[in-house]
């Protein structure tokens, strides 16, 4: 019978998870795609899209993280058959992400000259800014997609994003080969057609995902929410109140690979670009852990509006299972093709030879980083995110960064150094969170109730 209850959890997450794990794909592929096309215009474009994904993804994280707040809450209340409570989380979700994606954008533009001034090699700051400008302009869209899509996952709906994102990506390796290249007409934009041709997918992403939820006929009910009159103060304290500390659990770890980058900078343009390759194929893996962790919060959430702990904890005790195998599958490819993936990037072989030392620390940390982001998704699930935030703040800023600099540094290991770093950082995070996981689910199958403390 427990076998039987495992097998239909397995099947369940799997089949919330990997919509949303071809999602994720599809962004980070955009990214990937970018990194690919420009590396062919050498090493110093690669590096600058390297340095400006470094402020670019921190804050677009932050407002990632926000949004989802809204599939916890909405899955929480689909579990109570609430559909007043699912409207107004929806309705008040999509104004806050509309507010924050304009608010991120115009603080990110006003703050590119920083880069001037983080000691990094001026040819790359020169190639960064103006990509960076215009696609900090795609984080606006991109915040509208967020908010239809986690709606949509919290009512258990997760193929749609999934072909919305992969048409979209499509349309951005197309407009890459048009825009970068000067191809059939269009003008050479270098690395800034890249960036365009972000942003010009993401506004597609938005509209047609807008348009679906809109006209489909199982969200009909939910069309009130466009007019914004279930707008509420204590609405969007609730959603505030998930989703910004979840934010900021993205934003440690992000900002914690983005300080990297900023170190391998100091080491020089090869180094920063070896940097972005293995975190581009890392963030490959990761991106689509993410999926199992979405999976993980959507039916975590659910249970919990059901009030079936029992259930929650196998949900999210086979969520773990899923990514540890997800994940030791990555860091096996990473080991084997560790020389190979590097070359597809660019042809310089000292920047193909450091990546690839780079991809062996990054089979490495595969698991505990597919662990951490699931148990995060799990803890989102039951509301908890004030202490998971505290454990990921010391995991990346007080244990990985500072390790990394004097294993870097101090101690002569260059960029490998730097990496061994967050690898620590990313397990002490897993070991914590799972350990948090187990206390709290714990706590509420002995019936002392849950406190998001």
């Amino acid at each position: 019978m427990l076998t039987h209850s495992y097998k239909e959890h397995y099947k369940r997450n799997f089949f919330l998870a990997y919509p949303v794990m071809l999602s994720q794909l599809g962004q980070v592929l955009v990214g990937v795609a970018d990194s690919l096309m420009v590396g062919q215009l050498g090493a110093k474009y690669l590096a600058a899209a390297s340095l400006a994904n470094v402020i670019f993804y921190v804050i677009m994280v932050f407002g990632l993280g926000v949004s989802y707040a809204i599939t916890p809450l909405v899955a929480a209340a689909d579990g109570q058959k609430d559909q007043y409570k699912i409207t107004t989380i929806f309705s008040n979700g999509l104004l806050i992400n509309n507010i924050l994606g304009v608010i991120l954008a115009l603080g990110v533009v006003l703050c590119t000259p920083v880069l001037y001034y983080i000691n990094q090699p001026a040819e790359v700051v020169t190639l960064a800014i103006p990509y960076l400008r215009i696609i900090t302009i795609s984080l606006v869209p991109y915040m509208v997609f967020q908010s239809f899509r986690q709606f949509a996952e919290g009512l258990g709906h997760t193929r749609q994003a999934m072909y919305i994102t992969l048409s979209a990506n499509a349309v951005n390796i197309l407009l890459n080969y048009l825009l970068i290249y000067g191809k059939w007409g269009f003008p050479a934009m270098g690395l800034d057609g890249a960036g365009w041709a972000t942003l010009i997918s993401r506004a597609i992403m938005a509209a047609v995902m807008g348009l679906f939820i809109y006209y489909a006929a199982r969200f009909k009910v939910y069309r009130k929410a466009f007019s914004f009159y279930h707008i509420s103060k204590a609405a969007i304290q609730r959603i505030l109140k998930v989703g910004v500390p979840a934010g900021l659990q993205f934003v440690f770890e992000v900002s914690a690979f983005g300080i990297a980058a900023i170190m391998m900078g100091w080491l020089g343009t090869q180094t920063l670009a070896a940097h972005q390759i293995a975190i581009n194929l890392a963030s490959i893996s990761y991106m689509m852990a993410t999926g199992i962790a979405s999976a993980a919060t959507i039916r975590v959430g659910n249970q919990l509006g059901r009030k079936d702990m029992l259930n929650l904890r196998t949900v999210g005790k086979t969520s773990f299972v899923m990514v540890i195998i997800f994940m030791g599958v990555a860091a096996l490819m990473f080991l084997a093709l560790r020389n190979y993936f590097p070359s597809l990037y660019i042809d310089d072989m000292e920047v193909i030879e450091i990546a690839g030392k780079l991809l062996v620390v990054a089979a490495f940390f595969q698991i505990s980083d597919g662990v951490q982001v699931v148990a995060m998704g799990a803890l989102r699930g039951i509301e908890d995110v004030k202490l998971p935030t505290v454990i990921a703040v010391i995991a990346y800023w007080v244990i990985g960064l500072p390790v990394g600099y004097l294993l870097g540094f101090s101690y002569g290991m260059g960029a490998t150094g730097i990496w061994y770093g967050l690898l620590i950082g990313l397990s002490f995070a897993a070991v914590l969170l799972v350990y948090r996981f187990h206390q709290k689910t714990n706590r509420m199958l002995s019936g002392n109730g849950f406190q998001s403390d």
